[in-house]
């Protein structure tokens, strides 16, 4: 079972905790376990050189992750950087994170040096679990902080936002006007038609339309974009739903999962076996999963759409990531806007050929040609099956690479058997069966409790990072993740080029690498931090650490990172 899984578990237990209590015979109205205000209390206070202590009073039985605080203070609006300060804790062998660092009883936390005579909003988040066997999902503390009289109030989430809006003039990006975040919004959409797992499966459809007999390209258009705003309204949903259940995730959420990422795998494959004409099989179900790219009716534009959507995903383009940082931290309906006008983004440029089919006709005429292209496009979507593969690997280790390549081993075997009348199809259904129930029975799709080393570059972590700050070291943060295709890109082009090593040594510049390949509430704050929701995200910390970190493009070039360097 994955991270993903066991935490939406976990919250569902949080529900419908007083049936879960040891005893059977108990009293059914006795709560085993304590709402998580109950099991972890904070009291803070205002010492000596404006310095905010936070001591943690913690329930017997119950302890707290010491690698799951996350602080941020904000002053009108503009987070400022501070370097909490920890106590030592002990070594356990965790059930859900593995060997990490906990705290019984009680801790402190400070945060020393903060602005005087300044009103200062506090948001200090925790997680922790119970012996017994529950793990609270992380949690939120909000503190108004006066450092001129010394009041600390406490404050509700509404209360907080309000508290941290920023001023006129502040700069903070959240200040952007909602237009013009739906306008991000629209042109990152559109962006998305340009990756290389989205570009094979919409050429095709475009050649369709240039030659649809069932309805005008106009109605396939319009079909075609209603299927790619659901689908971004789904995972706007999802998002939404997760984050109200006090889940911390962003976009792309779903990649976390190597569930998900084999599924994704095994589609890829199957798609490209069908784009060779291994097999063409009729029926509306089926098509859904192997024929979309090729179908000419109205159910094969709709579910062109929900696929592109779909294999989109690993991506963020520019413009995009500043849109679906801020619907993050807005009400529902204001989130779904922004995620509508995505989906209108990318669904745009489709339905614009369509709405004016005279740029159709610079096509070239139907011919031999059209089997050739669609049979070369299978490859790019047979490497990005294999792409996945190697995902699945750095999530799991080989043997999760090895069930990937079985079930496409069991595609091909279905498809085969599938061809053979009546009694191949009843075999076929028998060996989905027994496969599925081995498959989800194994424990070959587990996930690995520690992610990708981040080779000869520090692994993140907040502690780590606010060493280095103190230490007055500039520091380059790449938040990236295996399954970002962007992230690849920037990796293999910039970051790892020899020029680029060079600058980082001559500025003295110590990297870093937060790996979000896995699910990690430490880093998906991090985003959080910095108004982002998606991946890459590029922070240069220069060597005050009272300075605030300088945020990269998300599509990096050499002259841009060595300019940024240059300038520490």
């Amino acid at each position: 079972m994955s991270p993903f899984q066991r935490i939406i578990l976990l919250c569902f237990a949080l529900l419908i905790k007083p049936a879960l209590a040891a005893d059977p015979f108990a009293d059914s109205t006795e709560a085993e376990f304590l709402p998580v205000t109950e099991a972890y209390r904070v009291l803070p206070s205002l010492g000596e050189d404006n310095t905010l202590n936070l001591q943690w009073s913690i329930a017997d039985g119950y302890y707290l992750y010491g690698d799951r605080f996350a602080t941020a203070v904000s002053l009108h609006g503009q987070q400022l950087q501070v370097s909490p300060i920890y106590e030592d804790g002990i070594e356990k062998d965790d059930p859900y994170f593995g060997l990490t660092t906990v705290y019984y009883h009680n801790t402190n936390l400070q945060l020393a040096n903060l602005p005087p005579d300044t009103v200062l909003t506090v948001k200090q988040s925790a997680q922790g679990c119970a012996d017994a066997g529950l793990c609270y999902p992380p949690h939120h503390w909000y503190f108004r902080v006066d450092t001129g009289s010394g009041e600390i109030l406490e404050l509700s989430a509404a209360e907080f936002d309000a508290a941290a809006a920023p001023v006129a003039g502040s700069g903070a990006d959240s200040g952007a006007p909602l237009w013009w975040i739906v306008l991000m919004a629209v042109a990152g959409g559109a962006l998305l038609n340009l990756m290389p797992c989205v570009f094979p499966v919409l050429s095709l459809k475009v050649l369709s339309f240039a030659n649809a007999h069932d309805g005008r390209p106009a109605g396939h258009g319009l079909v075609y974009s209603a299927g790619v705003v659901l689908s971004f309204a789904v995972v706007a949903g999802a998002l939404i739903a997760l984050q109200g259940a006090g889940r911390a995730v962003g976009w792309g959420f779903q990649l976390q999962s190597p569930w998900f990422v084999a599924a994704l795998s095994c589609l890829f494959f199957l798609l490209s076996l069908n784009l060779l004409g291994v097999f063409q099989i009729t029926g509306s179900w089926i098509n859904v999963g192997g024929d979309l790219a090729s179908r000419s009716g109205y159910s094969g534009s709709f579910f062109t759409g929900v696929l592109a959507t779909v294999v989109a995903t690993p991506c963020t383009a520019p413009f995009m990531g500043t849109a679906v940082g801020f619907a993050a931290t807005q009400p529902a309906p204001v989130a779904m806007g922004v995620f509508t006008a995505l989906g209108a983004g990318m669904a745009a440029p489709i339905l614009l050929l369509t709405l004016f089919p005279g740029w159709l006709r610079l096509l070239p005429k139907p011919g031999t040609w059209m089997v050739r292209l669609r049979q070369f496009l299978a490859f790019p979507l047979l490497a990005s099956a294999l792409w996945l593969a190697w995902v699945i690997g750095r999530q799991t280790g080989a043997n999760g690479i090895a069930a990937t390549v079985a079930l496409w081993l069991v595609i091909g075997f279905l498809l085969w058997l599938w061809q053979l009348g009546l009694r191949g199809r009843i075999t076929a259904a028998a060996v989905l069966i027994s496969t599925s129930g081995w498959l989800f029975n194994s424990s070959v799709m587990q996930p690995q409790l520690v992610h990708a080393t981040a080779g000869e570059h520090a692994a993140y972590s907040p502690q780590l990072l606010d060493e280095y700050r103190r230490a007055g070291k500039p520091v380059f943060l790449n938040v990236t993740a295996d399954w970002c295709i962007t992230c690849a890109a920037n990796e293999a082009v910039v970051l790892r080029s020899e020029d680029t090593e060079l600058a980082f040594n001559r500025a003295g510049v110590t990297q870093m690498v937060a790996d979000w390949t896995l699910y990690d509430p430490q880093i998906t704050e991090l985003l959080a931090q910095y108004g982002r929701n998606g991946i890459p995200l590029y922070l240069l910390f220069p060597a005050d650490p009272s300075q605030p970190a300088q945020i990269l493009p998300q599509i990096l070039t050499g002259d841009a990172l060595q300019q940024a360097l240059s300038a520490l």
